[in-house]
C-alpha cells in the first residue's frame, strides 16, 4: 500500500514538472536551442506566485503572473543572442545568473512559506496519497499540452520548427529568424516559470536554490519520453514528454523509499539520463549491425548464383 501512496503522489508532482519538461522540449528540440536560462526562470515563477499571493493576490492571476514573469526571461535571453551576438549556450548561462539575483528582489527573503494560505490547488484528499490537486494538474496539462500542439501547428509554430531543423533555409524563404527564436526561447521559459508556480503551491514553499538542477530534470523528462515512447509527430512528442516526467518522478521517488539517500539525487539524475542517451544509440548499432549481416547474406547468394 505504501508503494502505491509513493507512485500516486509521483505521479501528481510529476504533472507539475511536466509542463517545465515541455518547456525545455520546446527549445532543445524543437527549436534546437540549448538555454539554460531554465534554471532561474523555475524559480522566478516560483517567486512570483508565492510573492503576489502572499500579497493577497489571486492565486490564478499570480500563476498567469508567473508565466508572464518566464515569457519575459525568456525574451531576454532571445535578445541576448539574436540582437547580441552571443552565444547560444552563453545566453541561457548569463539569463540565469542574473536572475538568482531578480528572484532574490522579487522575494525579499531566500525563501517563502505558502503554507496555511490559499492556492490555486484545492485541500483534501481523495485517497491512495493523492489530493484534489491531481485533477487541476491533469486539466492544466492537458489544456497546455492541446495548446502546444495546436501552436506548432500554425505558421508561426511552423517556422519555428524549419528555423529548428535549419535556419539558412527559412532564412532564404524571407523568415525572420530572430523573431522565432526569441518567441520559440520566451514560450519554453514561460511554461518553466508556470511549473515553478505550480510546484511551489504544491509544495507549500518558494525557494531561492528550488530551480537548481531543473534543466537536467527537465532533460531526462524528454529523454526518457523518447526513448520509452517515441516521437513520431508533435503530438505523440508531447505525451512522450509529459509521461517521462511523470516516470522520472516515480523513479526518484521509488529510489529515495528504497535505499538511496536525497543527496544521491543529483547522481541518479546523471545516471539516469546517460542511460536513456546510450540505449537509442545501442540499438542503432544493432540495427546497423542486422541489417549489415542481411546485406552480407544477400551478396553471397548473389555471388553463388553468379558462379552457379
Amino acid at each position: 500500500m505504501q508503494f502505491l501512496f509513493s507512485v500516486v503522489g509521483s505521479v501528481e508532482l510529476g504533472l507539475f514538472y511536466a509542463l517545465m519538461a515541455l518547456g525545455v522540449y520546446l527549445t532543445f528540440r524543437i527549436l534546437n536551442f540549448p538555454d539554460l536560462t531554465v534554471d532561474g526562470s523555475f524559480t522566478t515563477g516560483a517567486a512570483i506566485a508565492g510573492t503576489m499571493i502572499l500579497a493577497g493576490y489571486s492565486p490564478w492571476l499570480s500563476t498567469i503572473a508567473a508565466f508572464v514573469g518566464g515569457l519575459a526571461a525568456g525574451a531576454v535571453t532571445g535578445l541576448l543572442h539574436t540582437k547580441g551576438k552571443i552565444n547560444a549556450l552563453l545566453s541561457g548561462i548569463l539569463m540565469m545568473i542574473a536572475l538568482y539575483s531578480i528572484n532574490y528582489r522579487i522575494m525579499g527573503r531566500p525563501n517563502l512559506s505558502l503554507l496555511n494560505v490559499d492556492t490555486a490547488l484545492p485541500d483534501g484528499d481523495i485517497g491512495f496519497g493523492a489530493s484534489y490537486a491531481i485533477f487541476v494538474a491533469v486539466a492544466v496539462i492537458i489544456i497546455v499540452k492541446l495548446a502546444i500542439d495546436w501552436f506548432l501547428r500554425t505558421d508561426i509554430g511552423l517556422a519555428i520548427r524549419a528555423t529548428g531543423d535549419n535556419q539558412r533555409m527559412i532564412r532564404s524563404f524571407g523568415a525572420n529568424t530572430d523573431t522565432t527564436i526569441i518567441i520559440g526561447v520566451s514560450l519554453s521559459n514561460g511554461l518553466v516559470a508556470m511549473s515553478g508556480a505550480f510546484v511551489a503551491q504544491y509544495q507549500g514553499f518558494a525557494d531561492l536554490q528550488m530551480g537548481v538542477g531543473m534543466i537536467v530534470i527537465g532533460l531526462a523528462s524528454v529523454i526518457i519520453g523518447e526513448v520509452i515512447f517515441g516521437s513520431r509527430t508533435i503530438f505523440h512528442a508531447t505525451i512522450a514528454v509529459i509521461l517521462g516526467a511523470v516516470i522520472y518522478r516515480i523513479v526518484i521517488s521509488l529510489s529515495l523509499r528504497y535505499g538511496l539517500e536525497a543527496s544521491d539525487m543529483k547522481l541518479m539524475t546523471a545516471l539516469i539520463v546517460t542511460v536513456a542517451l546510450v540505449i537509442p544509440m545501442v540499438n542503432q548499432r544493432r540495427k546497423s549491425r542486422q541489417i549489415g549481416r542481411k546485406r552480407s547474406a544477400e551478396l553471397a547468394g548473389e555471388a553463388g548464383d553468379t558462379n552457379a
